[in-house]
Formats: structure tokens, sequence, C-alpha cells
């Protein structure tokens, strides 16, 4: 019989955990809001440990940083290997060797044929706007067209092109010029994919013309705003239409990159070629990186000290990218997250015909999610069911966190490195908090 991973020796949040979020509320800046009022001591694979000695399995993966695990042994000694030797230069004062080798590596992974050059900034919004940054310079254009329900982050552009109001953008504004919203065809709540390519083509008569229109930035599986995949047809659309127009197509895979749909990105599931590519999160396993990967024509095109930053690209971060990479070859991670993904979607299923309060379930490989209503007729969301999983999941040593525009779903971004004990086990989990959520 195997043991179990969790391990619960307190109530959630224990004594020691209470008292550092008594501290938390006397220093920390009030916005810093917490969902699991637990503090962490140490965590390795899916593992989390607590101040107060209880463990708990992990499907947040730190928002979809860790494909790889918590401190996995590789990056562990690759981050203590780089910060023995330098921390810091400033790539554009001293350069070092290991950002032209994460550039070699991701470039030669990167989801469109031709040449290709990759850039680092440090966090997923910096990549964002550094994209469209690019594209403007290669377009000479300005405008930009986004999602409804898309997250691109939280820096003045990224927020604009962020399309959820409450709480991202509420008392922000003015926020940034030039930037256009569209429906993001789904299969659950609607538009269709022609529906939302109509509507794209009437707001490039009526809101924008084409010829001012530098990039279209897109989400292929919306995170934040839900899990939600873009059908086929609406991202090859969206592709003719950058080409009919010259216009750049930006994929931001921050969230749905680094294996997690049993592809290195997304859009390989479409038969789609961006044209540049922004990734974050899981590319040095949490540690402060981010990227563009892009045609070599595109990301070439701006001019000498147009992108950069005192930090973009620390070396540390890149050791640990190179050895997140290691890890995802390595591992085999790519095919671990297809095999993930079907048990999780079995199980998903199940509930689905047990639970009259599961709407939906959707996602591609191991990134998928339920979304919760009131009413499978009116499609009605129920943010309080899915909170009130999130919160009897935690007190049986499972940590989960919610997604959407309405805040009624529940994901899974879980290590791909995650045993199949554990895996069974935070499911088991899982479904009695179902059960204890959603009953009557």
């Amino acid at each position: 019989m195997t043991s179990s991973a969790i391990q619960l020796l307190t109530d959630i949040p224990g004594p020691r955990s209470r008292e550092i979020m008594t501290r938390k509320e006397s220093a920390v800046a009030a916005p810093m809001t917490v969902q699991a009022p637990l503090v962490v001591d140490s965590a390795l694979g899916t593992v989390v440990t607590d101040v107060d000695g209880n463990r708990l399995l992990d499907f947040t993966g730190g928002i979809g940083c860790l494909a790889v695990g918590h401190s996995h042994p590789h990056v562990v000694e690759a981050v203590r290997e780089q910060a023995g030797r330098f921390l810091h230069t400033d790539f554009a004062v001293v350069p070092y060797e290991i950002y032209a080798t994460v550039a070699e590596r991701l470039v030669a992974a990167a989801p469109f044929s031709g040449p290709g050059r990759a850039v680092f900034f440090n966090s997923g919004a910096e990549a964002v706007e550094n994209a469209v940054k690019i594209a403007r310079l290669a377009t000479k254009r300005p405008a930009v067209i986004a999602f409804e329900g898309g997250f691109h982050g939280r820096t003045l552009l990224a927020l604009t092109m962020t399309s959820k109001a409450n709480p991202y953008k509420i008392g922000l504004g003015p926020l940034a010029p030039a930037v256009y919203h569209l429906p993001y065809a789904q299969d659950y709540r609607g538009p269709s994919a022609s529906e939302a390519l109509a509507a794209l083509e009437r707001a490039l008569v009526t809101q924008v013309a084409p010829a001012e229109v530098a990039a279209i930035v897109i989400e292929p599986i919306q995170g934040e705003g839900g899990f939600v995949p873009a059908p086929k047809e609406f991202l090859q659309g969206l592709r003719k239409i950058c080409d009919e127009h010259g216009i750049v197509f930006v994929a931001d895979e921050v969230q749905s990159g680094f294996g997690r749909t049993g592809a290195m990105f997304a859009i390989e599931h479409y038969g789609v070629e961006p044209d540049l590519v922004v990734v974050a999160k899981s590319l040095a396993s949490g540690l402060p990186l981010s990227g563009v990967i892009g045609k070599a024509e595109i990301m070439n095109a701006p001019h000498e000290g147009a992108i950069g930053g005192t930090y973009s690209g620390n070396p540390v971060g890149l050791a640990a990218a190179n050895a997140v990479l290691d890890v995802i070859e390595s591992e085999n991670l790519i095919e671990r997250a297809k095999v993930l993904g079907a048990t999780l979607l079995a199980r998903m299923n199940a509930w689905q015909g047990r639970f009259e309060q599961i709407g939906d379930v959707r996602g591609i490989g191991s990134m998928l999610a339920i979304e919760l209503v009131n009413s499978r007729e009116t499609k009605q969301p129920a943010p309080e069911l899915a909170t009130r999983v999130i919160e009897e999941a935690l007190q049986r040593g499972l940590l989960l966190l919610k997604a959407g525009l309405y805040g009624n779903c529940v994901r899974v971004l879980a290590p791909l490195v995650i045993t199949d004990d554990e895996l069974e086990e935070a499911l088991d989990v899982w479904e009695d908090a179902l059960g204890a959520a959603l009953a009557g």
C-alpha cells in the first residue's frame, strides 16, 4: 500500500501560519491578499510543506510556473552553479553565453518555420509589451487587437489588453490608446468561430483600419479567462486575416507553454504558425524570466536600444531555463502531459455526470478546468461554488486555483512531474471536495 503524500498535522491554517499571517497584515500592503492562508516552509515536486509541518499536494504550480515541479534538483543545481560564478552584469554591457544558449534552444523549439530570434525580459507582462513594441516597429503601425477574456498582465499596455475589469482595471484609467477588444470564440458560451471572425472583420471596418493594426495578440488557450481553448477554425481564420493585411500574429503562451498541453506550445495543436511567441512562467521554474521568440525579420526590425532592460535575461534565470529545457526533454514531460491529461479528463467527465453544477469540462492535455454553474440550462456562473470547492479541497490537503471571467472555474496547473499515486490521491481529494461543496 502506498503512503499518502498528504499529511495534515494541524488545522489549515495551522498556528505558526496564523502567526505569520498576522505579521503579514501589519507589514504588507493590503492589496496583496492571499488565497491559501498557509505559509510554505519547503516544497519538492508536487508536495508543499508548510511551517506547521502539514504536507499538501499542489495543483496551482505557482500559477503555472512549475511544469517541472518545485525545486527540481537539476534546476536547483544549475541556479546554484550560476550564482556561484556571477549574478549579474547586464547582457547589454558584458554578455554571457547562457543567454545565447537558451535563445538557440527556444528558437529551435519555436512553432514556426524559418530563421528565428529570441530576446529575454523579466515578467510575462513585460514580454507582452515588448512583443507589441517589436510588432509596432516592424510594421510602423500603432494599433493592437486583443480579445475578451484575455489576460496579458498588469503593466499599463498589458493591463489595457487584459479583458477583465474587476479587479484589474478599476480606478486605473486612463489606459493605453489604440487597443481594441474583440470577441474570443469558444465552444461552451460562444460566440462560434465564424461569429467571432465576422466580428473582427466588421471591427476592421467600423473601429480601426487594418492598415493601422500592428498586431493581433491572443492566447491559444485563455488562462485566467477560464482555460478556454480557441476553436481551430478561429485561430486559422485569424492567421488568414493577418496574412491578408500584414498584421503580426502574436501567440501569448505565458501560461500554456512548456509542455502543459501535450505540445511544447499550445499553438502547435492548431496547425497555425505565429509570428511572435510570448513565454514566461514555467520558462525558468518560477524565477523572474520571460521572453519573446519570433521570426527573424520581425525580431530584427527594432532599432538599436529599442528593447532591453537592466535585469532582462538575468543569468541565474537563464541557467534555470536551460535546466528546465533539459528536464522537459530528459523526463519526456510533453508525453507525460498527454497521459496526465487523459486521466484528468476521464475523472472530470465522470464528475460532470455526477454533479449537475459542473457545466463544462474543457482544455487540452493537462491544461484542464471545470466550469461551475447554478443551472446547466441557463449556464449562470456559480463563483461561490468554485470558492467552496477550493476551500473544501484546502482543508483536505489539496491546493487548487479558480479562473474565469466570472471566477467560476477550477483549473489544473499541476507539475508535470507528478507521480501516478500523487495524481490519484489529489483527484480523490478533489472529488471529496466537490461532494462536500456541491451536495444538494
